[in-house]
């Protein structure tokens, strides 16, 4: 129901209300910021770079030491998709058992999905 709502306040709102959603997805990032840059470019810090992150491999930042567990993941064939990160940000202990990634998870929906939209815009 609110993703519908959502699509219509997109057709209706000419990208006002993706605006907001991208800004609140922002906001977000925050959160993943102690750890992560997203810049073209940027450096990695605890972990690796996030620019891009949409639709790449997983474990392919050259240079980041990734856990096992996520080199398990890369060689399996798993990438990131929006479905994948939401899954992973979500819950990172569950989605990749083993991760070395310290984040607790993030289980506001609203909050999950407007950071996926940052994500994505900042992946183009």
């Amino acid at each position: 129901m609110l993703r519908v709502l959502g699509l219509l306040l997109g057709v209706a709102g000419a990208g006002t209300a993706q605006a907001q959603n991208t800004a609140a997805g922002q906001r977000a990032f925050a959160q993943c910021s102690a750890c992560h840059t997203i810049n073209a470019g940027g450096r990695n810090g605890v972990g690796p770079n996030l620019h891009g992150i949409v639709g790449r491999k997983a474990a392919a930042i050259e240079g980041f030491r990734y856990s096992a567990a996520m080199r398990d993941k890369a060689q399996q064939g798993w990438s990131w998709t929006a479905d994948n990160l939401r899954e992973y940000i979500r819950n990172p202990r569950a989605a990749v058992p083993g991760t070395s990634m310290a984040y607790a998870g993030m289980r506001n929906d609203e909050q999950l999905n407007n950071l996926i939209g940052y994500l994505e815009q900042e992946s183009r």
